[in-house]
């Protein structure tokens, strides 16, 4: 186990319930121009979002679902800010946490959120929702995490 990161899964051999949820979601995406994923508007009718169509961020809405499916509330907001204050903060990142992070831009309320996967120097892998406009794994720079939560 690398120091600051606890419950490695080869270690445990244990996943979240709701990361296994989240990962039978891999390669959900958005659609093209006059089309729209009803997978998607499932995913944004946990949040505020219900009714959207899959062109809007779905990061949050993403997380949400999966955590309702495991029986799990989320916080019913497509803010992925709003994970700030969701559940118990981490010290270190946990495999399947919730990561949050600050947006690419600098607007304060903007941001980005997904589970933990791993870290290396210089990036932390996240599994989650609207990541290159689909549900995959992605690399973030760690300077952008805020947060690391747990239920």
């Amino acid at each position: 186990m690398r120091e600051g990161f606890r419950d490695e899964p080869a270690a445990t051999g244990l996943t979240p319930a709701w990361l296994d949820i989240a990962f039978r979601e891999r390669g959900v995406s958005r659609y093209g121009p006059g089309e729209s994923n009803p997978r998607i508007a499932e995913y944004n009718n946990t949040t505020q979002l219900a009714g959207y169509d899959d062109k809007i961020s779905w990061c949050s809405s993403f997380l949400n679902w999966c955590m309702k499916q495991s029986g799990i509330p989320g916080t019913g907001s497509a803010l992925a800010r709003s994970w700030l204050s969701w559940g118990n903060p981490l010290d270190a990142p946990r495999y399947g946490c919730v990561a949050v992070l600050t947006a690419d831009d600098a607007v304060e309320w903007k941001g980005h959120v997904g589970f933990f996967i791993r870290l290396d120097g210089d990036n932390v892998y996240l599994f989650g929702g609207n990541q290159l406009g689909e549900v995959r794994e992605l690399a973030y720079p760690l300077e952008r995490v805020l947060a690391y939560r747990w239920p």
